[in-house]
Protein backbone atom coordinates (compact mmCIF):
# COMPACT_ATOMS: atom_id res chain seq x y z
CA UNK A 1 0.00 0.00 0.00
CA UNK A 2 1.15 3.54 -0.74
CA UNK A 3 0.77 6.83 1.11
CA UNK A 4 0.67 9.76 -1.32
CA UNK A 5 1.76 13.19 -0.06
CA UNK A 6 1.01 16.42 -1.90
CA UNK A 7 2.84 19.47 -0.59
CA UNK A 8 5.60 17.25 0.73
CA UNK A 9 8.14 20.07 0.40
CA UNK A 10 5.99 22.38 2.55
CA UNK A 11 6.75 23.07 6.18
CA UNK A 12 4.15 20.50 7.28
CA UNK A 13 5.41 17.92 4.79
CA UNK A 14 8.96 18.48 6.08
CA UNK A 15 7.88 17.08 9.45
CA UNK A 16 5.36 14.49 8.24
CA UNK A 17 7.66 12.52 5.92
CA UNK A 18 10.02 11.34 8.70
CA UNK A 19 6.99 10.41 10.84
CA UNK A 20 5.64 8.24 8.04
CA UNK A 21 9.11 6.79 7.50
CA UNK A 22 9.29 5.51 11.08
CA UNK A 23 6.04 3.58 10.44
CA UNK A 24 7.58 1.75 7.50
CA UNK A 25 5.07 3.21 5.05
CA UNK A 26 5.69 3.20 1.30
CA UNK A 27 5.58 6.98 0.80
CA UNK A 28 5.37 8.76 -2.55
CA UNK A 29 6.01 12.51 -2.26
CA UNK A 30 4.95 14.80 -5.09
CA UNK A 31 6.97 17.91 -5.95
CA UNK A 32 6.86 20.38 -8.83
CA UNK A 33 10.63 20.07 -9.24
CA UNK A 34 13.06 17.17 -8.96
CA UNK A 35 14.26 16.35 -5.44
CA UNK A 36 17.25 14.45 -4.13
CA UNK A 37 16.50 10.87 -3.02
CA UNK A 38 15.56 10.48 0.64
CA UNK A 39 15.32 7.45 2.87
CA UNK A 40 11.76 8.10 3.98
CA UNK A 41 10.06 8.79 0.63
CA UNK A 42 10.13 8.27 -3.12
CA UNK A 43 9.94 11.67 -4.78
CA UNK A 44 8.07 12.09 -8.05
CA UNK A 45 7.62 15.19 -10.16
CA UNK A 46 4.12 16.49 -10.82
CA UNK A 47 1.52 19.01 -9.80
CA UNK A 48 -2.21 19.10 -9.30
CA UNK A 49 -4.60 18.76 -10.95
CA UNK A 50 -3.57 17.72 -14.45
CA UNK A 51 0.15 16.90 -14.48
CA UNK A 52 0.38 13.92 -12.19
CA UNK A 53 2.46 10.72 -12.48
CA UNK A 54 0.72 7.37 -12.21
CA UNK A 55 0.74 6.01 -8.67
CA UNK A 56 -0.87 2.64 -7.92
CA UNK A 57 -2.15 1.11 -4.70
CA UNK A 58 -2.89 4.39 -2.91
CA UNK A 59 -4.23 3.67 0.57
CA UNK A 60 -3.93 7.16 2.07
CA UNK A 61 -3.46 10.71 0.83
CA UNK A 62 -2.16 13.81 2.58
CA UNK A 63 -2.44 17.22 0.95
CA UNK A 64 -0.97 20.48 2.22
CA UNK A 65 -1.76 22.48 -0.89
CA UNK A 66 -4.84 24.05 -2.51
CA UNK A 67 -7.96 21.94 -1.98
CA UNK A 68 -9.55 23.16 -5.20
CA UNK A 69 -6.80 21.51 -7.23
CA UNK A 70 -6.94 18.34 -5.14
CA UNK A 71 -10.71 18.09 -5.64
CA UNK A 72 -10.31 18.46 -9.40
CA UNK A 73 -7.72 15.64 -9.45
CA UNK A 74 -9.84 13.40 -7.24
CA UNK A 75 -12.70 13.83 -9.69
CA UNK A 76 -10.52 12.72 -12.59
CA UNK A 77 -8.85 9.54 -11.30
CA UNK A 78 -9.80 6.03 -10.25
CA UNK A 79 -8.91 5.17 -6.65
CA UNK A 80 -10.11 1.59 -6.14
CA UNK A 81 -8.85 1.38 -2.55
CA UNK A 82 -10.95 4.40 -1.43
CA UNK A 83 -7.97 5.96 0.35
CA UNK A 84 -8.28 7.90 3.59
CA UNK A 85 -7.62 11.58 2.81
CA UNK A 86 -6.20 14.13 5.28
CA UNK A 87 -5.82 17.76 4.20
CA UNK A 88 -5.17 21.24 5.53
CA UNK A 89 -7.28 24.29 4.85
CA UNK A 90 -7.06 27.50 6.90
CA UNK A 91 -8.86 29.24 9.73
CA UNK A 92 -9.12 32.15 7.30
CA UNK A 93 -12.20 30.32 6.06
CA UNK A 94 -13.85 31.74 9.19
CA UNK A 95 -11.71 34.62 10.42
CA UNK A 96 -11.85 36.49 7.10
CA UNK A 97 -15.52 35.75 6.43
CA UNK A 98 -16.52 39.29 7.50
CA UNK A 99 -13.34 41.11 6.44
CA UNK A 100 -13.70 44.73 5.34
CA UNK A 101 -11.52 43.85 2.31
CA UNK A 102 -13.57 42.33 -0.54
CA UNK A 103 -10.67 40.20 -1.80
CA UNK A 104 -10.28 38.63 1.64
CA UNK A 105 -14.00 37.85 1.89
CA UNK A 106 -13.75 36.22 -1.53
CA UNK A 107 -10.74 34.18 -0.42
CA UNK A 108 -12.61 33.04 2.68
CA UNK A 109 -15.53 31.93 0.53
CA UNK A 110 -13.18 30.13 -1.86
CA UNK A 111 -11.70 28.18 1.05
CA UNK A 112 -15.14 27.05 2.20
CA UNK A 113 -16.22 26.19 -1.33
CA UNK A 114 -13.00 24.23 -1.85
CA UNK A 115 -13.56 22.28 1.37
CA UNK A 116 -17.03 21.32 0.14
CA UNK A 117 -15.75 20.38 -3.33
CA UNK A 118 -13.09 18.22 -1.67
CA UNK A 119 -15.65 16.46 0.53
CA UNK A 120 -17.86 15.81 -2.50
CA UNK A 121 -14.92 14.38 -4.47
CA UNK A 122 -14.06 12.05 -1.59
CA UNK A 123 -17.67 10.86 -1.46
CA UNK A 124 -17.37 9.89 -5.12
CA UNK A 125 -14.65 7.39 -4.15
CA UNK A 126 -16.20 6.33 -0.86
CA UNK A 127 -13.16 7.82 0.87
CA UNK A 128 -13.18 9.02 4.46
CA UNK A 129 -11.67 12.47 4.94
CA UNK A 130 -10.57 14.99 7.54
CA UNK A 131 -9.86 18.70 7.11
CA UNK A 132 -7.51 20.50 9.51
CA UNK A 133 -7.97 24.27 9.71
CA UNK A 134 -4.80 25.74 11.25
CA UNK A 135 -4.22 29.24 12.51
CA UNK A 136 -0.95 31.00 11.63
CA UNK A 137 1.64 28.25 10.93
CA UNK A 138 5.37 28.67 11.64
CA UNK A 139 8.34 26.43 12.35
CA UNK A 140 11.10 26.15 9.74
CA UNK A 141 11.29 29.41 7.83
CA UNK A 142 8.87 28.48 5.04
CA UNK A 143 5.75 30.36 6.15
CA UNK A 144 4.62 33.57 4.45
CA UNK A 145 3.60 35.39 7.62
CA UNK A 146 6.10 35.58 10.49
CA UNK A 147 9.23 34.42 8.66
CA UNK A 148 9.33 37.36 6.17
CA UNK A 149 9.01 39.75 9.13
CA UNK A 150 11.82 38.01 11.00
CA UNK A 151 14.13 37.82 7.98
CA UNK A 152 13.57 41.46 7.06
CA UNK A 153 14.33 42.48 10.65
CA UNK A 154 17.57 40.48 10.61
CA UNK A 155 18.57 42.13 7.35
CA UNK A 156 17.72 45.71 8.35
CA UNK A 157 18.45 45.33 12.09
CA UNK A 158 15.18 47.05 13.00
CA UNK A 159 11.96 45.45 14.16
CA UNK A 160 8.65 47.34 13.84
CA UNK A 161 6.33 46.42 16.71
CA UNK A 162 2.69 47.02 15.84
CA UNK A 163 0.31 46.92 18.76
CA UNK A 164 -3.28 45.79 18.85
CA UNK A 165 -6.00 44.35 21.05
CA UNK A 166 -6.21 41.12 19.07
CA UNK A 167 -5.10 37.68 20.25
CA UNK A 168 -3.04 35.21 18.23
CA UNK A 169 -2.46 31.46 18.48
CA UNK A 170 0.46 30.43 16.22
CA UNK A 171 0.75 26.69 15.61
CA UNK A 172 4.04 24.92 14.95
CA UNK A 173 4.22 22.98 11.67
CA UNK A 174 5.43 19.86 13.49
CA UNK A 175 2.31 19.86 15.68
CA UNK A 176 0.17 20.21 12.57
CA UNK A 177 1.97 17.24 11.01
CA UNK A 178 1.35 15.23 14.21
CA UNK A 179 -2.35 16.10 14.02
CA UNK A 180 -2.50 15.02 10.37
CA UNK A 181 -0.93 11.66 11.18
CA UNK A 182 -3.19 11.20 14.20
CA UNK A 183 -6.23 11.90 12.01
CA UNK A 184 -5.14 9.08 9.69
CA UNK A 185 -5.22 6.71 12.66
CA UNK A 186 -8.46 8.03 14.19
CA UNK A 187 -11.69 6.86 12.49
CA UNK A 188 -13.71 9.23 14.70
CA UNK A 189 -12.16 12.22 12.91
CA UNK A 190 -13.69 11.16 9.59
CA UNK A 191 -15.98 13.71 7.97
CA UNK A 192 -14.88 16.49 10.32
CA UNK A 193 -13.36 19.93 9.86
CA UNK A 194 -11.07 20.40 12.85
CA UNK A 195 -9.70 23.80 13.91
CA UNK A 196 -6.15 23.70 15.26
CA UNK A 197 -4.08 26.44 16.83
CA UNK A 198 -1.02 26.56 19.01
CA UNK A 199 -1.04 25.72 22.70
CA UNK A 200 -1.00 29.36 23.76
CA UNK A 201 -3.09 32.44 23.02
CA UNK A 202 -1.24 35.72 23.37
CA UNK A 203 -1.70 39.39 22.49
CA UNK A 204 -0.51 40.32 19.02
CA UNK A 205 2.10 42.70 20.45
CA UNK A 206 3.59 39.94 22.61
CA UNK A 207 3.70 37.59 19.63
CA UNK A 208 5.84 40.06 17.66
CA UNK A 209 7.99 40.77 20.72
CA UNK A 210 8.77 37.05 21.08
CA UNK A 211 9.69 36.81 17.42
CA UNK A 212 12.13 39.70 17.92
CA UNK A 213 13.65 38.11 21.04
CA UNK A 214 14.17 34.85 19.14
CA UNK A 215 16.34 36.41 16.44
CA UNK A 216 20.07 35.58 16.40
CA UNK A 217 20.99 39.27 15.89
CA UNK A 218 20.20 42.43 17.80
CA UNK A 219 17.47 44.59 16.29
CA UNK A 220 16.21 48.03 17.19
CA UNK A 221 12.58 47.84 18.36
CA UNK A 222 10.36 50.47 16.76
CA UNK A 223 6.92 50.66 18.41
CA UNK A 224 4.27 51.73 15.92
CA UNK A 225 1.69 54.07 17.49
CA UNK A 226 -1.98 53.52 16.81
CA UNK A 227 -2.31 56.70 14.74
CA UNK A 228 0.40 55.58 12.31
CA UNK A 229 -1.33 52.23 11.85
CA UNK A 230 -4.61 54.01 11.11
CA UNK A 231 -2.91 56.16 8.50
CA UNK A 232 -1.28 53.13 6.87
CA UNK A 233 -4.52 51.18 6.99
CA UNK A 234 -6.39 53.83 5.04
CA UNK A 235 -3.52 54.95 2.83
CA UNK A 236 -1.90 51.69 1.69
CA UNK A 237 -4.37 49.27 0.08
CA UNK A 238 -2.29 46.11 0.55
CA UNK A 239 -2.00 46.78 4.32
CA UNK A 240 -5.68 47.39 4.88
CA UNK A 241 -6.55 43.77 5.63
CA UNK A 242 -3.60 42.86 7.88
CA UNK A 243 -3.81 46.09 9.87
CA UNK A 244 -7.57 45.83 10.28
CA UNK A 245 -7.06 42.46 11.98
CA UNK A 246 -4.65 43.72 14.63
CA UNK A 247 -7.64 44.21 16.93
CA UNK A 248 -9.29 40.90 15.98
CA UNK A 249 -8.82 37.54 17.71
CA UNK A 250 -7.43 34.97 15.23
CA UNK A 251 -7.70 31.81 17.29
CA UNK A 252 -8.93 28.22 17.13
CA UNK A 253 -10.73 25.95 19.58
CA UNK A 254 -8.44 22.96 20.11
CA UNK A 255 -11.02 20.89 21.97
CA UNK A 256 -11.66 18.40 19.16
CA UNK A 257 -7.99 18.12 18.18
CA UNK A 258 -7.11 17.35 21.79
CA UNK A 259 -10.01 15.01 22.57
CA UNK A 260 -10.25 13.19 19.23
CA UNK A 261 -6.62 13.13 18.13
CA UNK A 262 -4.77 13.35 21.44
CA UNK A 263 -2.64 16.22 20.09
CA UNK A 264 -1.53 19.00 22.45
CA UNK A 265 0.16 21.77 20.42
CA UNK A 266 3.10 23.53 22.01
CA UNK A 267 3.04 27.12 23.31
CA UNK A 268 4.63 29.86 21.22
CA UNK A 269 8.33 29.72 22.12
CA UNK A 270 10.14 30.42 18.84
CA UNK A 271 13.90 30.23 18.42
CA UNK A 272 16.24 31.29 15.61
CA UNK A 273 15.78 27.98 13.78
CA UNK A 274 12.13 28.84 13.17
CA UNK A 275 13.16 31.52 10.67
CA UNK A 276 15.77 29.57 8.66
CA UNK A 277 14.51 27.60 5.71
CA UNK A 278 15.92 24.02 5.49
CA UNK A 279 18.64 23.41 2.94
Amino acid sequence: MTVLVFGASSQVGHFLLPMLGTRGENVVAISRSARSPQENATWMTGHLPDNMPRVDGISAIFCFGPLQSLAAWLNSVALPLAPRVIVTSSMSAETKRESEVPAERAMSQLLRDSEQAFADACARHGSEWTVLRPTLVYGIGLDKSLTPIAQRAMRLRVFPLPNGRGVRQPVHAQDLASAALAALETPASSGKILPIGGGERLPVGEMFARVRRSLPVDTLPIPLPAWSLRVARHGVARLRGPLSRLDADLIADNTQVTQLLGVHPRPFRPDAECWRAPV
